[in-house]
């Protein structure tokens, strides 16, 4: 579904909320010519008490942190960028949605430097389902380990989500799909595993869950850390500083991906080697499972993680 498919009519824009269509920016923007931006993306979901932002406070803490490696400046408190989102929710009468928060370098000089330009932010909100289809919920996707590799932290910050960062992202995924796969897994530089092209990924053998670490050049996931909550509340044993070789992910009992598109979604292939059985498995399904019911509020469990739209 396109956005103009979508019953929705406002952004917020540098402190003015204006209509969808004129959401625009200048041909010169700095972020534009040089990916000189960060942002976040984010659910709400539909609650028996409207409409709830999962991990709003922790999503906001990374945008402000990644704009650091870039000398950047959000002109405006966690409170304003708050209301400003509760907002948009509320202006497009949205029940659940996908939310943008983005910081750029705007427009005023072009050169690689952007010290002469402004820090502009948007913040847009849309209806978004499953982001590999709802089908891959249950049934898993088929994922090729990509010829990319993800770029060390050494070369540039990793933990940062920084916009042009994606085309590394971008790259690995387009590859995949042309190889008729529905998404990728990217290598470090080291050949290790690293993450999806906007996912991280878990690894299940012998009842153990393990995940790439921070220093494997991966971003630091805020629906990985959910997930790894989660699954140790449930009992399991997490590695989350896990080196994970390429081999090993065809010798997984389970692989899955996480993220706050992909949600909980099962990988059901690697390179067409199948994965354990085939289908979701049970350590995949009993979080996905758990994930759900968190964040629909089928559970009272860590309601500090949501932010309800029509409370505030």
């Amino acid at each position: 579904m396109g956005f103009d498919d979508m019953d929705v009519s406002t952004i917020w824009m540098n402190g003015e909320y204006v209509d969808w269509e004129d959401a625009k920016i200048h041909v010169l923007t700095h972020g534009l010519h040089y990916g000189t931006g960060v942002f976040e993306g984010v659910r709400a979901y539909s609650t028996d008490r409207g409409p709830a932002i999962f991990r709003w406070e922790e999503h906001l803490e990374r945008l402000y942190a990644s704009g650091k490696p870039y000398n950047m400046e959000i002109p405006y408190s966690e409170e304003e960028l708050t209301e400003a989102t509760l907002e948009v929710i509320r202006r497009n009468d949205l029940e659940s949605c996908y939310i943008r928060p983005i910081a750029y370098y705007g427009y005023d000089s072009l050169g690689v430097s952007p010290q002469d330009n402004p820090t502009d932010i948007a913040i847009a909100a849309w209806p978004w389902g499953a982001y590999l289809g709802e089908e891959a919920l249950e049934q898993g996707v088929d994922v090729m380990v990509s010829s990319w590799r993800k770029h060390a932290s050494s070369q540039i910050p990793t933990n940062a989500k920084t916009t042009g960062l994606y085309v590394n992202s971008l790259l690995a995924g387009e590859e995949a799909r042309r190889n008729g796969y529905t998404e990728a897994i990217v290598l470090n530089k080291e050949g290790n595993v690293a993450e999806g092209p906007g996912e991280n990924i878990f690894l299940v053998r012998d009842g153990k869950i393990l995940t790439p670490g921070l220093s494997q050049s991966i971003l630091d996931g805020i629906t990985r850390d959910t997930v790894i909550t989660l699954a140790r509340e449930r009992g399991y044993e997490v590695d989350d500083n896990a080196t994970i070789s390429r081999g090993e992910l065809h010798t997984a009992d389970e692989l899955f991906f996480t993220g706050s598109a992909a949600e909980v979604t099962p990988i059901r292939k690697v390179d067409n080697v199948i994965i354990g059985d085939g289908s979701r498995g049970p350590v995949t399904e009993e979080l996905q499972s758990a994930f759900f019911d968190l964040v629909e509020r089928e559970t009272d469990d860590h309601e500090e993680w949501f932010t309800y739209v029509d409370e505030q």
